[in-house]
């Protein structure tokens, strides 16, 4: 997760603290000495919706096998054991589990920060009032373009609305909330009017989210934009994060999925604000770039623990068999023992780029869903062959 506003306002939030912790990607098992991984959780598969780029390929149907209510307080207790600093509830829809507030709450009585992505669907006044009196950190929220695009992507028309009905119940509520935006060829030309909408509706927070080809996403390879528009989408979200800074908005803009993006960021920075670049620069070092298998986890609803929720195919564990921390700081699987040593197996640009203690080799989901290698190039980065040379000028 790359903050744009924090690398180039210095403007603080939550997060910051977890992703820039001095020696942070020093620390393989979690974020720092004694700080366990952030988790995102699907705790049920079963959705409202049907979304085509789904990475859980969720439906409206029952899935046998998830986690009871029993074994889920079980499973937020093996995480508290291990310090774990924030939970995220995923799905499918969270909020179709009918023991969702219980579990948030138990969360939040064990000082784990919980954390909610939703459809937003199922958000009403009374709901986002109860997540206010929960505790719940922040609500993301999913939204994939204007009205049109969101409601093909989602496959059910109103959805759009019923959706954006959910933010504004929650900003009426006082619920921090931020939109949820995954870059595709058929929204990438939304980036300014959803902005604008972040502004005309008071929304405190938007992820910008590199599109991962896993689920049902794994069709979406061709919807994916060159590095050409990805330069030209990030630019916009670049001027747009100075604009809202430079008029007294407080709004926090984050990338996710995509660490060049950091990267992109620095050298743009180098040219124009060199003493800016420096700070941002010494924050990347700090981050170490993707942690997926060190400081970021995901379990599943049948409880099976993977490196994060794109890479559901590599299981290093279920927590119905074995707490959370003995499964993460195991190194049996060579998948796991290589994520969290992961610069010596890469191969291809990844393997020879001068920015990889940045980066730390992207997303590993993409180069497997695209060469089969789990340890080859992410093709997502776009960055030139002149850009990563190694015989470049010193960092």
């Amino acid at each position: 997760m790359i903050s744009f506003t924090k690398f180039l306002t210095g403007a603080q939030h939550f997060g910051d603290q977890l992703r820039y912790q001095e020696d942070a990607a020093k620390w393989p098992h979690g974020i720092r000495k004694g700080i366990g991984p952030v988790v995102a959780w699907n705790m049920t598969r079963t959705c409202n919706l049907r979304c085509v780029h789904c990475y859980m390929s969720s439906d409206h149907q029952y899935y046998p096998g998830e986690l009871n209510h029993k074994e889920a307080m079980a499973f937020i207790q093996s995480l508290a054991d291990f310090n774990v600093p924030v939970l995220l509830f995923s799905g499918g829809e969270p909020l179709i589990r009918p023991d969702f507030f219980e579990l948030a709450e138990e969360a939040a009585r064990l000082n784990i920060r919980p954390t909610l992505s939703t459809n937003g669907t199922l958000i009403t006044r009374d709901v986002a009032r109860r997540l206010k009196q929960t505790g719940v950190g922040y609500v993301g929220i999913s939204l994939d373009g204007l009205e049109a695009v969101h409601d093909q992507f989602r496959q059910k028309k109103g959805a759009f609305r019923q959706a954006f009905k959910g933010i504004e119940n929650c900003v009426a509520e006082g619920q921090r909330v931020g939109l949820r935006f995954t870059i595709n060829r058929h929204n990438m030309n939304d980036v300014d009017e959803i902005l604008d909408l972040v502004e005309e509706a008071n929304i405190d927070r938007i992820c910008f989210y590199h599109l991962v080809y896993s689920g049902r996403g794994s069709q979406m390879t061709a919807d994916d934009i060159t590095p050409a528009e990805t330069r030209q989408v990030v630019d916009r979200i670049i001027h747009r994060t100075m604009d809202f800074h430079q008029r007294g908005l407080e709004k926090e803009i984050l990338s996710v999925d995509n660490h060049t993006d950091g990267v992109y960021l620095y050298l743009k920075l180098r040219e124009s604000h060199p003493e800016k670049a420096a700070a941002v620069l010494k924050l990347l070092k700090r981050n170490g770039g993707n942690r997926s298998g060190m400081a970021f986890a995901n379990v599943d609803s049948q409880g099976n623990v993977h490196p994060d929720q794109f890479t559901q195919n590599h299981t290093f564990g279920n927590v119905k068999e074995k707490s959370f921390g003995k499964i993460w700081q195991s190194t049996e699987d060579p998948i796991q023992a290589g994520l969290k040593n992961r610069k010596p197996l890469l191969k291809g640009r990844c393997a020879t780029c001068r920015w990889l203690d940045l980066c730390n080799g992207n997303f590993r989901a993409r180069a497997e869903a695209v060469t089969g290698d789990f340890w080859e190039s992410d093709p997502a980065c776009y960055l030139t062959d002149e850009e990563i040379r190694r015989d470049g000028d010193a960092l």
